[in-house]
């Protein structure tokens, strides 16, 4: 499954893997493929110093990649996280608190903070990210928004880092080449977390005509190598997974509901809803995410204000596990996500997949050598 672009990189297959778990990231760079660390979660710097230093150890000198959050425009710009939240409505605060309450969500203990903060979606919190993470070996960075600021694509580039973002649409796309991105992710509607409206299978071959010679990679609804191989076929030079590695037995959700809910739940149960950050996020339908699209609510605010009003509600949702609140980014691919596997397990199905495409497609063109 190589390209030029996992030639470039020194990978053997072409399967870049999103994941806020190190342990998920290092196995899928240990099996051949290229993991990329969510730096998301990580609010203090020494925390991700840590993890990355986890990741050093991990990777047997493998190449990995690092993402960040930096929003293309910025609700807010020059103020602190106190000044944030005080913006915050009261209205909104209110429908938190009668939400959590009709579901008798326990409140946190006494003196406990919340375990979930999205300041990382805060372009400062990014930037300090950044500070440590240029201290390490990354081969990639990608920005989850869009276009890196230029100084930022700068300082990756003087450090011999390439650059990726992903685009919903060859209008995006064309954006970021033109900001000096090397790599394209071409991110279609049935993706998890933050995603445009355009299917992967439309969206994907318009995006590589539109940036070339700019290699794109493939994301959005891709959990096969059946579906690796439509990517390529597609024009992309590899392929961009995040929802798949959800169920691994690597990951660390912490929460045997939630992976239960990820078994059992259909392509058909996700919706794309502003109700986690602000932004339209592919996600788990659920009881909250109905409760913020309801038309009778006051309707979620714009990032980041919106996922620092819900920090502790979807700490306490997840602690106690409200199963019907409780939920997680994630693409319409879950519904092939039906058991517990390690990542290589995955790899190996994703690899066998492929070959047995090429194959197929092998014999309808008459070259096949069987």
């Amino acid at each position: 499954m190589e390209t030029e672009l996992s030639r470039t990189l020194g990978i053997e297959h072409a399967i870049f893997g999103f994941t806020p778990f190190p342990a998920v990231a290092a196995a899928l760079t240990r099996a051949g493929g290229f993991g990329v660390l969510g730096a998301v979660r990580y609010t203090a710097p020494e925390d991700l110093a840590r993890d990355l230093d986890w990741m050093q150890e991990h990777t047997d000198g493998l190449p990995y990649g690092l993402d960040v959050v930096m929003p293309a425009k910025k609700a807010v710009d020059g103020i602190g996280e106190a000044e944030i939240e005080a913006m915050i409505p009261e209205e909104h605060r209110a429908f938190v608190r009668a939400t959590l309450a009709k579901h008798g969500v326990p409140e946190l203990a006494e003196g406990e903070a919340s375990g979930w903060r999205i300041t990382g979606w805060m372009e400062q919190v990014a930037r300090s990210q950044l500070d440590v993470a240029f201290d390490y070996p990354i081969k990639l960075l990608a920005n989850a928004l869009g276009s890196p600021p230029p100084d930022v694509v700068a300082r990756a580039h003087d450090h011999g880092v390439l650059v990726a973002a992903l685009a919903g649409s060859a209008r995006h796309a064309c954006h970021h080449a033109d900001a000096g991105i090397d790599i394209v992710v071409a991110q279609g509607y049935e993706a998890g977390g933050h995603t445009g409206e355009i299917a992967s299978m439309v969206l994907t071959p318009e995006v590589v005509e539109a940036v070339s010679p700019l290699p794109v990679l493939a994301a959005g609804g891709i959990g096969s190598g059946e579906q690796i191989a439509a990517g390529l076929a597609l024009g992309a030079q590899g392929v961009w997974l995040g929802s798949i590695w959800l169920t691994t037995t690597e990951a660390e959700l912490h929460s045997r509901a939630l992976t239960a809910k990820l078994l059992a739940a259909g392509s058909g149960d996700t919706v794309r809803s502003r109700a986690l950050t602000g932004k339209p996020a592919r996600q788990l339908r659920t009881e909250w995410t109905d409760a913020w699209d309801d038309p009778a609510g006051p309707g979620a605010l714009p990032m980041p204000l919106q996922g620092l009003l819900v920090a502790e509600a979807v700490s306490r949702i997840q602690k106690y596990e409200v199963e019907p609140l409780l939920g997680t980014p994630v693409g319409q691919i879950v519904g092939r996500m039906n058991s517990e596997r390690s990542v290589q397990q995955v790899v190996d199905e994703l690899t066998r997949g492929f070959e047995k495409a090429v194959d197929r497609i092998n014999r309808i063109a008459g070259r096949s050598t069987q």
